[in-house]
């Protein structure tokens, strides 16, 4: 059922639901839009529409190839909207979910568009803090790139700092998607512009590897991994890139490389990829149940134990309508931060073999130390029998001075 939006447009059918919102195919003056329609409990927030339209310049004025632009932010009653580009294609998640893992030679084109839309956005001093495949359009209508890549732009802008009011949030909540957040937003500090570049190289692994870095299990593990765990080598990759991927992934956000350096070094690297194959490693199987995390109070929608988060963005929201993206949580204090770490993500394993700590790897170290505990015990029964007969008389009795002479038991 089609609906007004504004005085400009129209809203005619629905593209998909978000924590945040429901986006609609619509008609402007200019032709067709998507519009992304905020719930109306926000449109309610005077603090929120205030903030809307403080943005409004900031946001109506990114424009670049590998940006979903925001034509319009619309303030009409109940109703807040932000009025963009509509892209003919899909995005990136679903692509994602259909091929598990893309050939290196697309993921990184991929990515190298997306590292250029942010690049032009960190120049206008405008962050994204919410960098994922959710958030990567794929345009099925613009021209192939290298490996077959569709042209990528980065869309909802804004979105996660408009809703991110410091009276929603308070100061012990962080908000984003667990997967893609970088350590210094765990850990309470103001996101800059490097936390796009964490999030945006948590994505080039993704896409290698059909697996994020430091995701699986509780939220609150993840969190914990951002801070405290290394990253494992994906292996058969070139060294450059994959040296890259770590320094885009520092915890430190000093050490990570701008957005217009990672673009440019990224498409150094394509010739380099050019028709190798999808990486051939092993998803790693998701956290014990038992993994300690304290990452909400009793009562906290935090607390639901999800493989991915499943949280939406704001409190009371539905999460989107094929997938859960967002978390809200308290801030990890030190000490649970400290507690606990491995030292190493989670390692990419050979096909079919277990997880380390899995149920699997557990039974299969159980029949190795039986294995090894009768392999030892029949060594030791042979050494105590020649030890016998070496110290025994010509009759078989052994002499009283040799009573001590026997291996001791293990």
């Amino acid at each position: 059922m089609a609906r007004k939006i504004g005085s400009r447009y129209t809203a005619n059918q629905i593209l998909g639901r978000g924590s945040a919102g429901t986006v609609w195919l619509g008609e402007g003056p200019e032709g067709p839009v998507a519009i992304k329609l905020l719930r109306e409990d926000l449109a309610s927030d005077q603090e929120l529409v205030g903030r809307f339209v403080q943005e409004r310049t900031a946001l109506l004025g990114l424009d670049h190839p590998h940006v979903v632009s925001v034509r319009d932010l619309v303030v009409d009653g109940n109703d807040l909207a932000l009025v963009m580009d509509l892209v003919r294609g899909t995005d990136l998640r679903t692509r994602l979910d259909r091929e598990r893992r893309l050939a290196p030679e697309a993921a990184v084109a991929i990515v190298a568009d997306v590292a250029e839309g942010l690049a032009a956005a960190h120049a206008a001093g405008v962050v994204h803090r919410d960098v994922k495949p959710e958030n990567v359009l794929l345009d099925m209508q613009g021209p192939l790139g290298p490996g077959g890549a569709h042209p990528a732009l980065l869309t909802d802008f804004g979105v996660a700092k408009l809703i991110d009011s410091p009276r929603r949030t308070r100061a012990t909540k962080i908000i984003g998607t667990p997967d893609y957040l970088a350590p210094e937003i765990v850990e309470g500090l103001p996101p800059r512009a490097a936390v796009d570049i964490y999030a945006l190289a948590t994505v080039l692994y993704e896409l290698l590897a059909g697996f994020t870095p430091f995701g699986g299990g509780h939220p609150g593990a993840v969190l914990r991994r951002h801070v405290t765990e290394t990253v494992v080598p994906l292996p058969g990759i070139p060294e450059e890139l994959w040296q890259l991927i770590v320094q885009c992934l520092a915890k430190a956000p000093a050490s990570r490389l701008r957005a217009s350096e990672l673009a440019a070094r990224l498409r150094e690297q394509l010739p380099l990829l050019a028709g190798m194959p999808p990486l051939d490693v092993d998803e790693p199987e998701a956290e014990s149940a038992e993994e300690p995390y304290e990452a909400a109070a009793p009562g906290d929608p935090a607390a639901v134990r999800v493989r991915r988060g499943a949280v939406p963005l704001v409190p009371g929201a539905q999460p989107d309508s094929n997938r859960d993206t967002h978390t809200s949580m308290r801030v990890p204090a030190p000490d649970e931060l400290a507690g606990g770490a491995r030292g190493t993500a989670r390692a990419p394993r050979a096909t079919g073999a277990p997880r380390p700590g899995s149920a699997r790897h557990r039974a299969q170290a159980r029949r190795r130390r039986i294995a090894l505990g009768a392999v030892t015990a029949a060594l030791l029964a042979a050494i105590g029998v020649g030890a016998w007969l070496a110290t025994s008389g010509d009759d078989g009795t052994r002499p009283s001075d040799t009573k001590n002479s026997a291996p001791a038991s293990p």
